[in-house]
């Protein structure tokens, strides 16, 4: 089990659960050192104090408060954790409500919430159990990391979940990035609609990260001195294309990609066709080899006279 991040207690009502927070995510990218090129060595960054630019070591590093531009006022780790708030050790839940209520933009890092000792067991138990009967979510308070923060608790798979929400104010508005009002007619959305329902699937756990991949395999060639792969076709991008054809070609595409037959994408008409028996789709086979085989005996009758007037003459 990962180290835990924080240690205190869920506060639910007069209820209190001891807790540990662990990180319900780990971060699966690759990292690099920065190296000086021409010979590799390490390039380290030095936190030097810019009045007597002397490296300052860790254990003499604290927070400051800029007032104005030559006053700071230091802060200490030990009087932010003094700080008189009723959430510096506590998650206080302050309410319930729909998980639809809040707005995905607002959901931040996320922590699972794990007894801290036996006696936690069964009121932790009890508030899943609530959050799982009632289909609700709880929005709480918390302190961490030198601010006071908004949580959201929900279950998940037995767990107790604490996603960090943003404040309302720390939200910007998109107002200004929204275009300007564009005329669509209801045929080219229906298209859009078509798009999305060929696209639609059941979840998105299937997803892997490709640039991860294809960086492995680059490390892994140039240690072990193999040849490096082609670089990929990049595709064209910023050009203005015809909105209907792309919705035709997209939707193509995306039948195709799940194996389905390309020639039944482009999307001319909405409505349901209807399906074609087997009986049906023989008939036009007969009927054209018929026309070919009374096209070729034609072919063959006016051919016979001419060959005989040759012998005659």
């Amino acid at each position: 089990m990962p180290r835990p991040l924080w240690t205190g207690a869920i506060s639910f009502g007069l209820v209190t659960i001891p807790v540990k927070i662990i990180s319900a995510t780990e971060d699966r990218s690759v990292r690099f050192h920065q190296v000086h090129l021409k010979d590799c060595g390490r390039v380290r960054t030095r936190k030097v104090c810019e009045l007597d630019d002397e490296v300052v070591p860790q254990e003499e590093i604290g927070k400051g408060y800029e007032l104005t531009k030559d006053q700071m006022v230091p802060i200490s780790d030990e009087e932010l954790e003094e700080m008189p708030l009723p959430t510096a050790k506590a998650i206080e839940i302050a309410a319930f409500i729909s998980a639809d209520s809040i707005d995905p933009i607002r959901i931040g890092d996320s922590y699972y919430l794990a007894v801290d000792g036996q006696v936690a067991a069964k009121p932790y138990t009890l508030l899943r159990k609530a959050l799982e009967r009632s289909d609700k979510v709880a929005v709480a308070k918390f302190a961490w990391h030198g601010r006071e923060r908004l949580g959201l608790l929900r279950v998940r798979e037995g767990a107790i979940v604490l996603h960090s929400l943003r404040w309302p104010d720390e939200i910007r508005s998109p107002e200004s990035l929204a275009p300007k009002a564009i005329d669509l007619d209801d045929d080219q959305i229906e298209r859009a609609v078509q798009l999305t329902d060929t696209m639609a699937m059941d979840d998105a756990s299937g997803f892997r990260d490709q640039y991860r991949d294809a960086l492995e395999e680059l490390i892994a060639a140039k240690s072990e001195g193999k040849e490096l792969r082609e670089p990929a076709e990049e595709r064209e991008s910023g050009k203005v294309v015809d909105l209907m054809a792309a919705l035709n070609a997209s939707v193509a595409a995306a039948k195709e990609a799940r194996g389905e037959h390309g020639e039944d994408a482009t999307v001319h008409e909405m409505r349901p066709s209807k399906k074609t028996t087997a009986k049906e789709k023989t008939v036009p086979a007969k009927k054209t080899t018929a026309k070919k085989t009374t096209a070729a005996a034609k072919k063959n009758t006016a051919r016979k006279p001419a060959a005989k007037k040759r012998s005659a003459s």
